[in-house]
């Protein structure tokens, strides 16, 4: 994958993000609101702080939000009407990319040309959006996943649904049209490049992060009686949207099984979250599920929660179980260990970059209830080892935060709009904008031609040396 240290520090005055499907300034845990929220927002702010004012338009999803929010000084959130409020599932989206996409370059039209210097889209639906708002407005496109079809399709939980066929199509556009991609991690951008065709050279690597000056250990007594937990118990926390992607009823198996061997275990199972996706239809599932095992009254139950209450929920736990089929990285986990409370996760995905194995926690290949069980048993029989991990984990997670994050995209934007003005120049485009970008005035028909032309013999020849290599 491509290093982006080298390259000329040309950063963008001004970036357009796209996040289409789900609002930076929603709850996380219910509906599609997840880690991909808490993202945008924290990259957001960062951003600003270091002098880039960013606008994110997000389609609008209640008729009494307004259509513009501050966020934070120099962070905008532009509600757009796209659609229904209410009641529209993510999978219905596409249908609605029509209209978000023309109010996003509304948008633009009201201000003079080189407004934004720079396009970053957040899911393939943003990505379908941003792709023709770079080619309207001569800005390089930057395009982060977070998740691929083709992974998820390739390890689906039982009973959950496939993602459509149009799903890998559109990404699959994107990802060739976008100027730079950034990735969680190394294992996804090896997912970019042999299940999508993407170019290394334009991938960027650029790890999430935590509020570590949020998440952090704290007094674990106190946590638990702000939540209602007992002192004396041993707790293990879910977060996460409530669906068989994220995969709770693998926890809640597993502690059936550690009850079953020891009735007298003081276990108690702490689910944070809500139903999702196809979670929605049977949202009661994992309530049933506990009751069918026998250990309703071990299993307790919490809506999404703050940032504020969520730290609580971190400290009070024992243990923070992460068993996702797929995770692009997975930031509970990282929340968790900055927290100082190890993690037992799903060895996919991310996870095996965010958790290290044997150190701040483990991971467990595959999700068969005797393996989970006898990690869970593993952990919690021994206080000292769960101690020496707590102290590892928080020495981890303190490698990734989100100003590390923020410098990350700022050198893969750096790279992008360097990248865009070579080519510009090659073709003779005339002068540069401030922010990188060539002024549209100077974009000839032809040019543009050529240099899609030129892109498209590049790919071309980079997939013949792929597969020469294979």
């Amino acid at each position: 994958m491509d290093s982006v240290s080298q390259r000329p520090d040309l950063r963008p005055n001004r970036v357009a993000v796209l996040s289409v499907h789900t609002s930076p300034l929603a709850q996380p845990g219910t509906g599609d609101a997840g880690g991909m929220n808490v993202y945008v927002l924290q990259t957001a702010l960062q951003l600003a702080r270091r002098g880039t004012e960013v606008e994110i338009f997000t389609r609008a999803t209640a008729s009494n939000l307004p259509p513009v929010q501050e966020a934070a000084p120099g962070v905008l959130v532009r509600n757009v009407v796209a659609g229904p409020f209410e009641g529209l599932d993510k999978h219905d989206l596409p249908t609605q990319l029509c209209p978000f996409t023309a109010e996003v370059l509304r948008q633009e039209a009201r201000h003079l040309p080189g407004y934004y210097d720079l396009v970053h889209s957040h899911y393939w639906l943003s990505g379908q959006v941003g792709w023709l708002a770079r080619d309207r407005w001569r800005v390089p496109l930057v395009h982060t996943a977070h998740t691929l079809a083709a992974v998820k399709n390739a390890a689906l939980a039982e009973g959950d649904c496939p993602e459509p066929l149009t799903r890998e199509i559109g990404e699959k556009q994107v990802i060739g049209e976008a100027d730079r991609l950034v990735a969680n991690t190394e294992d996804e951008a090896r997912q970019l490049v042999e299940l999508y065709g993407a170019e290394p050279e334009r991938i960027d690597v650029v790890p999430p992060g935590a509020d570590l000056a949020r998440y952090r250990p704290g007094d674990k007594a106190a946590a638990r009686a702000a939540l209602g937990l007992a002192a004396d118990e041993q707790v293990v926390a879910f977060v996460g949207r409530i669906q068989p992607l994220k995969a709770p009823d693998v926890l809640v198996r597993a502690a059936a099984e550690v009850l079953r061997a020891d009735p007298a275990h003081r276990l108690r199972v702490l689910i944070v979250g809500g139903p999702s996706g196809t979670g929605l239809e049977r949202p009661d599932a994992l309530i049933e599920l506990a009751a069918a095992l026998g250990i309703a009254d071990r299993v307790t139950f919490l809506p999404p929660q703050p940032p504020d209450r969520l730290v609580l929920v971190y400290r009070a736990a024992d243990l923070v179980a992460v068993p996702s089929y797929n995770e692009s990285f997975g930031l509970v986990a990282i929340e968790a260990q900055a927290s100082g409370t190890p993690v037992l996760a799903a060895d996919v995905g991310g996870l095996g970059t965010a958790v290290r194995h044997g150190e701040t926690g483990l991971l467990v290949p595959g999700h068969r209830t005797p393996d989970w069980a006898g990690a869970l048993g593993y952990l919690l029989d021994d206080a000292e080892r769960l101690r020496r991990m707590s102290g590892r984990a928080v020495e981890h997670a303190a490698k990734f935060s989100w100003e590390h994050t923020a410098d990350g995209l700022l050198a893969s934007y750096s790279a992008a709009l360097a990248d865009f003005r070579a080519e510009r120049a090659g073709l003779g485009a005339g002068r540069i904008a401030p922010g990188g970008a060539p002024p549209r005035a100077d974009v000839r028909a032809g040019e543009r031609v050529t240099l899609e032309s030129s892109q498209a013999r590049s790919r071309a020849l980079w997939r013949r040396r792929m597969g020469a290599r294979r």
